[in-house]
């Protein structure tokens, strides 16, 4: 008879239950769609924010040094400290070694040579252009063109496949391409620190917008043949993925007890991924661009707190949606209400009668909410990050979100429709039956 009940109020008051199940599906669209994006928001943010360059820098602990006779800094502005390129595969091994998304070692060397229009005298910078950086485990692509996204190149890149003792490939910044008169094709005949020639093949024309328009860009490894330091390297730009700086990132871990320091330790801080770069890497110092940091922290709160207020404002509104519906339907349902009473029927099974009701229609909308959140969140992923398309709707199912969502149906369904079934509680049958009469 139960089920008989629950299923006839369904057949009999369609729209008062289409109403309350398009308030919790609309509700818990939105619901599903801010939790999707905000799984991943952190990661687009990362990649929408590369432009501003990488967030760690690492160079060799020696340049923080202050070397000063009578008060002057006698250091030489070049230093002659560097790190070991050899070190680098130590990134792969530290505890965020998967949050680590760029690796851009560079080694500054001046160039002099000669070519068809003229002479050449630049500064020049070592780099990895498209590295393999692996240390036993999942490799990592990258080099110096993932991290600065903004740089432009006319031809192609240097291939540090083709570098060899005697040659290599170079790109000419934008600027002093024009002052030599360079073009693709052209060959440099630089000298290497031991005096022999080294040909350097022009591959491209590159727009930076800093001062690197005025000089060369070349593998690390042709670098370190004309500086004459092999396995060098002066600095290194690291770009990972972070949690946003709060209070506890910027405590001194050793300060810290050894269960607070675990605890420091083991989030994704751009403090502690540093600490952990100069754990690795020995003679190093690894610290934040906090201007980077700073503007990756400050845009992803911001976003995050209009999600959460989005949520809040979805699941009110569908809670109040339900709340007027289900005082609407008991109020058309006073008569069976009062014969149920009259026949017997305790308080605790027209309360259940009514929250089966609802909870069924909970988890019936809640189930849609989730497949069409779903889907406007992929759709909202794709136009506001601008990526190449919307993914696969199957690729933006998240299947933990499912039980999320239809607990927070199922909750917010319940906590509308408890004042109403209260108040049809404690109505007086013989009062309700004599008015129907």
């Amino acid at each position: 008879m139960f089920f008989r009940l629950l299923m006839e109020s369904f057949r009999r008051q369609r729209r008062r239950k289409t109403l309350a199940g398009l308030a919790i599906l609309l509700g818990t669209t939105a619901v599903t769609a801010m939790l999707a994006l905000a799984t991943t928001i952190g990661d687009r943010i990362h990649k929408e924010l590369a432009v501003y360059g990488a967030n760690i820098v690492v160079y060799p602990a020696a340049d923080r040094l202050d070397v000063k006779i009578g008060g002057v800094d006698v250091r030489p502005a070049s230093s002659g400290a560097f790190l070991k390129e050899s070190d680098l595969k130590k990134l792969r091994g530290i505890f965020w070694a998967n949050n680590i998304t760029g690796v851009s070692p560079e080694l500054p060397v001046l160039v002099t040579g000669a070519t068809s229009t003229g002479t050449v005298d630049a500064a020049a910078t070592g780099l990895w252009f498209s590295h393999n950086l692996s240390s036993g485990g999942a490799a990592l692509r990258t080099g110096a063109v993932a991290l600065h996204p903004w740089w432009k190149i006319t031809g192609a890149w240097p291939d540090e496949g083709k570098t060899t003792p005697q040659s290599a490939d170079v790109v000419v910044g934008k600027m002093l391409a024009q002052q030599l008169r360079l073009k693709t094709g052209e060959v440099i005949q630089a000298k290497a620190k031991d005096k022999t020639t080294y040909v350097l093949r022009v591959t491209g024309i590159v727009s930076t917008g800093d001062a690197t328009d005025s000089g060369l860009l070349l593998p690390l490894n042709a670098a370190q043949t004309l500086a004459g330091t092999p396995n060098a390297v002066r600095r290194v730009e690291v770009s990972a993925r972070t949690k946003p700086e709060d209070a506890f990132a910027r405590k001194d871990p050793d300060s810290l007890s050894p269960k607070l320091r675990d605890v420091w330790y083991c989030r994704p801080y751009a403090n502690s991924i540093a600490y952990q770069i100069r754990e690795a890497i020995p003679g190093a110092h690894a610290e934040q661009v906090r201007r980077v940091e700073q503007n990756e922290g400050n845009v992803l709160k911001r976003i995050s707190g209009l999600m959460w207020l989005v949520c809040a404002a979805a699941l009110l509104a569908a809670g109040f949606a339900v709340s007027a519906a289900m005082a609407t339907a008991i109020l058309e349902r006073q008569a069976e209400i009062g014969l149920m009473r009259s026949l017997g029927a305790s308080k605790g099974t027209i309360a259940l009668l009514f929250y089966a009701e609802v909870g069924l229609l909970a988890i019936l909308a809640g189930s849609l909410g989730y497949l069409a959140g779903s889907g406007l969140a992929a759709w909202l992923g794709a136009r506001i990050f601008a990526t190449n398309g919307a993914p696969a709707f199957g690729s933006a199912l998240n299947p933990v979100l499912l039980p999320v969502i239809v607990t927070l149906a199922l909750v917010v369904a319940l906590a509308g429709s408890t004042p109403s079934i209260r108040r049809a509680l404690t109505m007086d049958p013989s009062a309700i039956l004599r008015a129907d009469v």
